[in-house]
Parts: structure tokens; sequence; C-alpha cells
């Protein structure tokens, strides 16, 4: 069995109208490392899936962060044929170019890290963009390729990663401002260019139960698996030291935390 980390009331004004994800009741459960975790019953009813025999565990464990991709994608609603750029190569970004490459679309992938970048090739990537220190990103990637992108995904969660990103998207785009960037910050938008470019600006949120369903069945066709995004491993009696490493700018995608060692 697999759970989300939450699940919606169902009814107030926002599950009725078929936002789930901002539902103004919504119950987390957030937190595990631990062998057993009792689970809500309202999680029960309504995001407990049962997995099929063949369906690894650390395969199912990319359920929460994929079912915020789906929910990007679709908000973006990508299809087949279209210039898509991803900004960042983390996990996240790793999963919207993978999606986006099985929905047919021609995906660059501009990031950092040599590994995270091999990865997004792996994963279908056309082209990858290495954006070094992460400065003067507009210049870099127009001089890398000329493609003009139907579909700009910020998967970093940085204001200025944010502009480039209304720069980068070619008039009658659309941008998915999908990474989340510290509280209080903000941005510097052109309200000229946005306005005579025709440009449509989002930012994707959480998860819905239908999302959740829909993600499950990309990780059971083997879409999206562990092995392609999982590169570490820790114990759990070495997680604090993990968290200071992640802090400090781990070069991991992702790691896997063993219990048992």
């Amino acid at each position: 069995m697999v759970v989300a980390n939450s699940a919606p009331c169902g009814n107030c004004f926002f599950c009725k109208n078929h936002q789930e994800n901002l539902c103004e009741d919504l119950l987390f459960l957030n937190g595990a490392y631990a062998e057993s975790i009792v689970v809500p019953a309202r999680l029960v009813q309504k995001i407990l899936l049962r997995l099929k025999l063949e369906t690894d565990f650390r395969d199912a464990a990319l359920t929460e962060p994929l079912a915020c991709v789906v929910q990007g994608v679709e908000d973006l609603k990508l299809r087949a044929g279209q210039n898509v750029l991803v900004l960042g190569a983390g996990p996240i970004g790793l999963m919207f170019a993978a999606l986006a490459k099985n929905l047919g679309c021609i995906v660059t992938v501009a990031g950092r890290r040599t590994a995270r970048l091999t990865a997004a090739k792996n994963l279908g990537a056309a082209q990858v963009i290495d954006i070094g220190d992460g400065a003067d990103l507009v210049p870099k990637i127009r001089t890398a390729t000329e493609t003009k992108f139907d579909a700009v995904i910020e998967a970093v969660g940085r204001p200025e990663t944010r502009e480039s990103a209304v720069q980068l998207v070619r008039k009658g785009g659309a941008v998915n401002f999908f990474g989340g960037c510290p509280s209080g910050t903000s941005v510097t938008l052109d309200t000229t260019h946005i306005h005579y470019s025709n440009l449509t600006l989002l930012a994707s949120f959480h998860h819905t139960p239908r999302t959740i369903r829909r993600e499950l069945a990309f990780i059971e066709a083997g879409v999206i698996r562990a092995a392609d995004f999982v590169d570490g491993k820790c114990p759990l009696s070495r997680l604090p030291e993990l968290f200071k490493s992640m802090a400090a700018g781990n070069h991991a995608v992702k790691t896997l935390i063993r219990v048992h060692e």
C-alpha cells in the first residue's frame, strides 16, 4: 500500500470546485522515518492505494513529489510536439522532464552538476544546458539554443529564476512558477512584456486525490523509476549528517534512507 501526505475534506468551497489541493481543511500526514505509522481515517478513505505486487516500495516512495509534478503538467496543459524548458535539474525538474518527454514534448533542461544533467539526458531531454553558477541565466540559455519555448517550468524556487523564466518563454506561451520561493520574497516582472506577449503565468501547488492516482499509474508503467533519481543511500542513524550535507549543497539527486542499517 502507499499513502500520500495529505487528504482534502471534500466539503469546502475548493473541494466542491475540484481544487482539492487548496482545501480549507487539508489534513496532512508529514514525516515517517519509522517502520510503521498510524494513518488517519480520512487519508485511508481518500488516498490509500494498493500497489501492484511488482511495484517496488522505492518507486512508490516517489508518490508525493510526482503527484505534485502531475498537477503542474496538467495545469500547463502540455501536449505532444511542444518545446518545453525546465529550469532546474533537481528531482522535481527531472520528473517534469520525464513526464513531458512521455507526453511527446521536446525537452530542454537547464541546471547544474554533472550527475543531474546526465540524469536529465537519460530521461529523454533533447538538450541539457549547464548554467554554471546560475548567474546571467537568460543570455546563457539563449546562447546555447535558438529554440522558442512554448512552456517554461521554474523548478528552482528562486525569485531571479522566475524572472528569467518569463523572459525565456515565447509569445503566447506559458510559465509555471512551480518551485517554492522563500517566504517574503518577491519578483519584478515587465508588465508590458507580459501583456503584449499574451503570456500565461501560473503557479501549481500540491496535489489532489486524482493526481495521486495518475502519478501511481506512471510509476507502475515504469515511466518514473526510483533508479533514475536515487543515487545516494544513508542509514537512519546518520540522518542529521545527511540534512547538514543537503543544506550545504548535497550533490545527490535523491537519497534513500535505510531504516535497518
